[in-house]
Formats: C-alpha cells, structure tokens, sequence
C-alpha cells in the first residue's frame, strides 16, 4: 500500500501543486470545522460503499452535501448500495474508517471502485482531501485533481447530489 508520502511523490512526479495542513484526526465532517477556516475550497467528505451487486463505490462531495443512498443507486446504474466493509476499505483504498479520500484511489490499482464525484466539489477549487489518513488535509486545484485521477486511468461519474441526476 502507498503511504502519504509516496502520494506526495506522485503528485511532484506528475506536476500537481499541493499543500498539507497536519491537524489532530478528525473522523467526522462536524468535527473539522475549524480546521477548514483555515483552508480555502472544497472540503470533502467520502463514503466507501458495495452494493448489492458485489460493485465498489467511492463517492466524494462536498462536506454539506446531502447523500441519498436509497436513490442514489438508481441514478449511478448500481445495485442498492450499503456502507463497504472495512476490511475492502483497507485492501482497495488502504486506509481505515475516518481517513476515507479519493486519495486512496491511487492503492486501487486492480480498479476495483467506481469513483463518483459530486457535482458542487468538481467545480470547486482547490479541492481538500485527507493525504491517506486524517491527521492531515491536503489541497490540490481542480485541475491537478483531475490530472491525478487521469494519471490513475480514472473518469469518474459525476452526479448532481442537488438533483440527483447525472451531470
């Protein structure tokens, strides 16, 4: 599995701009109110989900994005969808409950998760994420977040959580 710093390695490898804020763990979106003060943009919260198909989900929106998972499934194409074990969490993205991020897509290198991105954090700017675990936050533009996930060979479904529609 890659650590923090071999994410920050990737990122000076491929040309993407970032800045790392250390900060006591936070393991809810509630709880890192102060600490997003201090930081401009987008700040995120991620859900790992399966559903009932077998399929891996990552979803990362917007902190106050509302997330209807009794819909959603509708709308991405997937089966019902429920919180993913912790056990694929840490095999797929390598990392544990509280530091889930769309940086740990770069640990899934069989591709085993579709990545769905809200609507309102693609169009934001910069975007913030844990570095692979949440004693930390990590900014990087819009356009170096998609050139990680285009490095990843990754295209990710965007929803408008707004509408529930894909964008």
């Amino acid at each position: 599995m890659k650590t923090r710093a071999d994410l920050f390695a990737f990122f000076d490898a491929h040309g993407i701009a970032h800045t790392t804020l250390d900060h006591p763990p936070v393991f809810r979106v509630e709880e890192g109110l102060e600490i997003k003060k201090a930081l401009p943009g987008g700040h995120t919260k991620n859900l790992f989900l399966k559903d009932a198909k077998g399929q891996l989900w990552l979803i990362s929106a917007l902190g106050e994005t509302t997330i209807d998972l009794k819909r959603l499934h509708t709308v991405i194409g997937s089966g019902r969808l429920s919180f993913g074990p912790e056990a694929m969490m840490v095999e797929t993205l390598g990392v544990t409950p509280g530091s889930v991020t769309a940086f740990g897509l770069i640990n899934d290198t069989d591709r085993r998760i579709r990545f769905v991105l809200d609507k309102a954090l693609a169009q934001s700017d910069p975007v913030n994420f844990h570095p692979l675990g949440n004693d930390a936050t990590t900014a990087v533009s819009q356009a170096g977040f998609r050139k990680f996930l285009t490095a990843l060979g990754i295209t990710p479904m965007i929803v408008d959580f707004e509408t529930l529609t894909l964008a």
